[in-house]
């Protein structure tokens, strides 16, 4: 199974239909799960947020965070890299962070920090591309065609 845990949640449309159809995509090869955590706005942001996200992880899951100080990987080594933790591990759990960043407790407790880029995404757009590239990765390991 795939969890994915977000921090925030989709406002505009046209993002909770890309979500939609990337969903219903993965769906033929996993059982698929968003959770959208409270985005907060004061107090120690970091901590509430961690304090949320941590309800939804379980003892054995395999955690990503996904974090511009991780590893790069391309399409195929992506694929690669689930494929092999399923394994030994039943979950993957994906984690985006909120505006702040993740939180330190959730890094050390991750399996595996992932990086799509140096650059910075917005969380609703990030989501997006996630999922894509969950649904490329699926396409990759069952050897089947997708667009380049």
């Amino acid at each position: 199974m795939i969890k994915i845990i977000c921090v925030g949640k989709l406002k505009e449309k046209y993002w909770k239909s890309a979500v939609d159809e990337y969903t219903k995509r993965i769906s033929k090869y996993s059982k698929i799960e968003i959770i959208e955590c409270n985005d907060y706005s004061n107090g120690d942001i970091l901590t509430q947020e961690k304090n949320e996200i941590l309800k939804h992880i379980g003892d054995r899951d395999y955690v990503i965070t996904l974090e511009i100080e991780g590893t790069q990987l391309d399409s195929p080594n992506l694929a690669k890299k689930i494929d092999l933790i399923y394994l030994n591990y039943s979950n993957i759990t994906f984690i985006i962070g909120g505006s702040y960043g993740i939180h330190e407790e959730i890094k050390q407790i991750a399996n595996y920090a992932l990086s799509f880029s140096k650059m910075t995404f917005p969380h609703q757009m990030f989501r997006v591309m996630l999922l894509e590239q969950i649904y490329r990765s699926y396409k990759i390991i069952n050897n089947e065609s997708y667009h380049k």
